[in-house]
């Protein structure tokens, strides 16, 4: 006995089904564009009554994109009476929306073959490479105006410095293109961003540049920057700011010390290190540092050694602020997490184009830290500093 054999393509059917909903969303959005015209004129098509408000002229066509696919909207024509509606209105809100959420994907590190993916899962409908691009332009619109805003009105007495290494490609050929970023503590205790600056190297012109920048935005009243040891940084603050005082970040002294030291030898060097940073006051720290030295020689460290007695003096400047404040302006680890945070969102885009795009995207990370998750929790009390004798016995040398 034969058997008939139904087979189903199944991605016909799925293609069938579709289409068959995308046509019933379509009609129906339709349906209701036209019962919108009708409230308003207060007359269904060609119909003749003394009540009618205004009289229908055509209809022009929008498209609209939704979870179905596309569907094409007969928008009513109408004299004598703006037509208003709010499906169109919905539109509008949701168009904004699927721009937000696409800029957000992009410059949250997604890939745009990813952006695209997710795009056909959620509307249906693939969003070109072109359209993510003509969306970001929008994007940077805004952070260039944030990037630029203006720093009066208040004081930045402790201001962290750093750059980030990014790849671009430049006529083919690989090179890195450094982002410079400065972070700082107001005068009423909150961190802020203060701006993000492209500089082809940490070389004096370019950190000059950098600080300049920030000056005539009206960064003022600059007590102590933070930051690694870097010769054209420390030449800029001094031209830049004469008034303010620099710290050498202690983690970056630690690891330049760690680099002429055996790794078995690491973790016991690394307590001797904290030791120093440990101690009470800026003449107790600097005793230690002495003993440290000795032992490090008598452990056949040398080099350790040297670079402890040559460079000791410029991790201890945050000795001269108030003792509350020591742990947080002995290092820049609260700018160094937020360039680990920029790194993991810039390596899904491996290479830049050029500079500008690299700063867009530090730009669009840091934009967000500095608006929601650091204006609600105080990170210093700035009393300390105004009650406080900055050359009291108690930092004394």
């Amino acid at each position: 006995m034969s058997k008939k054999i139904i087979q189903l393509n199944e991605e016909i059917i799925k293609g069938e089904l579709k289409e068959l909903v995308r046509s019933s969303v379509e009609e129906t959005l339709n349906n209701l564009l036209d019962q919108e015209a009708k409230d308003l004129t207060k007359a269904a098509k060609y119909e003749r009554t003394e009540s009618r408000q205004g009289y229908r002229s055509g209809h022009y066509d929008r498209s609209l994109t939704t979870t179905s696919g596309n569907v094409t909207l007969k928008v009513p024509k109408l004299k004598g009476i703006p037509f208003e509606t709010a499906i169109i209105e919905r539109y509008r809100r949701r168009e904004s929306s699927v721009e937000e959420a696409l800029i957000e994907m992009y410059l949250a590190g997604v890939s745009v073959r990813r952006v695209e993916d997710i795009t056909e899962a959620l509307w249906g409908t693939k969003v070109s490479p072109s359209t993510i691009s003509e969306l970001n332009k929008k994007a940077y619109v805004h952070i260039e105006e944030w990037r630029n805003r203006p720093l009066q009105g208040r004081k930045y007495p402790y201001i962290y410095v750093d750059g980030i290494y990014l790849r671009r490609n430049w006529g083919g050929e690989y090179e890195h293109v450094s982002v410079l970023v400065a972070i700082a503590v107001n005068e009423d205790g909150y961190r802020e961003v203060l701006g993000a600056a492209e500089g082809m190297k940490e070389d004096k012109a370019s950190w000059t540049e950098f600080f300049k920048w920030l000056k005539n935005r009206g960064l003022s009243g600059v007590n102590l920057v933070i930051g690694d040891k870097c010769l054209g940084m420390l030449e800029s603050v001094y031209d830049v700011f004469p008034e303010a005082k620099h710290q050498r970040c202690t983690v970056h002294f630690y690891r330049n010390v760690f680099s002429v030291v055996p790794r078995s030898k690491i973790k016991i060097v690394a307590k001797m290190l904290k030791a120093i940073h440990a101690q009470e006051s800026k003449s107790a720290a600097k005793e230690k540092a002495k003993q440290v030295a000795q032992s490090l020689r008598e452990m056949k460290l040398k080099e350790a050694a040297t670079k402890i007695e040559n460079s000791i003096d410029e991790t201890l400047t945050y000795t001269e602020f108030p003792f509350e404040h020591w742990t947080r302006i002995r290092t820049n680890n609260v700018i160094e997490r937020l360039n680990r945070e920029i790194r993991r969102r810039t390596r899904v885009v491996g290479t830049f184009p050029d500079g500008q795009s690299a700063l867009m995207l530090v730009g669009a990370r840091l934009r967000p830290v500095a608006g929601t998750q650091w204006g609600s929790k105080k990170y210093m009390n700035m009393k300390h500093l105004e009650t406080t004798d900055l050359e009291s016995d108690f930092s004394a040398d």
